[in-house]
């Protein structure tokens, strides 16, 4: 079972680029027809230097770019199978355009057991950071981890 000792614990940095195919491929599995995250011409006019990712391809493009994208879940001793996703925040200081080579640095902010230690929360916040060393967004995931209960 995760503890308190985990909150700080840090993870291997993902760098990746945001490829206009990929973004594509993601805005089409979610069905996003809006030209400004589409046309470069459409995010010029919206004062961007190339398209924008929308709010959530952050995770997925971390998780895409990662050598392992279950590491802090390996580190922690956490059994896949018993993860739940629990909540999901991006806090945006700057776009993150296509072209842009991002850098996720992750690390334990938090650790809660709930229902008797039953099942744990885990708070898993990443700052990221653009090529030019730019802070672009702050995101923040809470991991569910069923527990198994003593016999």
């Amino acid at each position: 079972m995760v503890d308190q000792s985990a909150v700080g614990r840090a993870f291997a940095p993902v760098t990746a680029r945001v490829e206009p195919g990929r973004l594509r491929f993601f805005l089409d599995t979610l069905g996003e027809r809006n030209p400004l995250y589409r046309e470069p011409e459409a995010a010029r006019a919206a004062g961007y230097a190339a398209a924008p990712v929308p709010p959530t391809y952050l995770f997925c493009l971390e998780m895409m770019d990662a050598a392992d994208p279950f590491e802090f879940l390996t580190a922690l001793g956490i059994d896949l199978a018993n993860v739940l996703h629990g909540e999901q925040r991006f806090d945006y200081h700057a776009p993150a355009v296509v072209g842009d080579t991002l850098t996720f640095e992750s690390r334990v902010t938090g650790v809660t057991d709930k229902k008797g230690g039953a099942m744990t929360l885990i708070v898993v916040e990443t700052m990221v950071t653009n090529q030019d060393g730019v802070h672009v967004a702050d995101t923040s995931r809470t991991v569910v981890v069923r527990n198994a209960r003593p016999s």
